[in-house]
């Protein structure tokens, strides 16, 4: 089987293990949404162009971060909330691993991109180009979650997840950017490698 075609299996896999009892439907709905959205735009490109494998993987993983967020709701994975209650922490923190990643594979996004399609002539301006593109994501992905929860009220209080923390947002920001820089100072030269082949 093409590794590839492994990958779309377990993205399926996947989706569907999530969809089963949910928290609730609203909120694994505007969860998954982009998983389910990034997998027709990379389909509808595939053959146009193809990120590495690595950067393949890491999408995967990216989209498994958020099922589990989907399926529990940011604020109440089992594995977290056993966190919270051992570590005597205020709130369940699976949130900030969901903003971490996505700086840091948005980051293994555009880093790719600007190197494949030649966008700098200068490439030191790749990196902290990279780290701009992921924490301008980060921005408009709160205003999204801002205006969900207007618009919703309170069902889309799940989705906003703050869990009564005030710098939520900010704090959310803070690790995608983390995250994104992350990936640019520790895995740029693995990705290169995997660019290559």
């Amino acid at each position: 089987m093409n590794k590839h075609a492994v990958l779309i299996l377990l993205f399926f896999a996947g989706l569907i293990l999530s969809a089963i009892n949910p928290h609730d439907y609203f909120t694994w709905m505007l969860e998954v949404f982009p998983a389910v959205l990034g997998f027709i735009v990379l389909a509808l490109t595939y053959r146009r162009f193809q990120f590495s494998y690595l950067t393949y993987v890491m999408i995967l993983l990216h989209c498994y971060v958020l099922f589990i967020g989907g399926h529990y709701t940011y604020a109440e994975v089992p594995a977290f909330n056993w966190l919270r209650d051992a570590f005597h922490q205020a709130r369940n923190n699976y949130d900030k691993v969901g903003h971490f990643t996505q700086g840091f594979v948005p980051a293994m996004i555009t880093r790719e991109l600007f190197i494949r399609l030649h966008v700098f002539q200068k490439k030191n301006w790749i990196a902290f180009l990279t780290v701009c593109v992921c924490t301008t994501i980060s921005v408009l992905y709160e205003f999204l979650e801002w205006v969900v929860s207007i618009i919703s009220g309170q069902s889309g209080d799940s989705f906003l997840g703050t869990q009564g923390y005030i710098w939520d947002t900010q704090s959310d920001m803070l690790y995608a950017m983390i995250g994104a820089i992350c990936m640019v100072v520790f895995f740029s030269g693995l990705q290169d490698r995997a660019v290559k082949n």
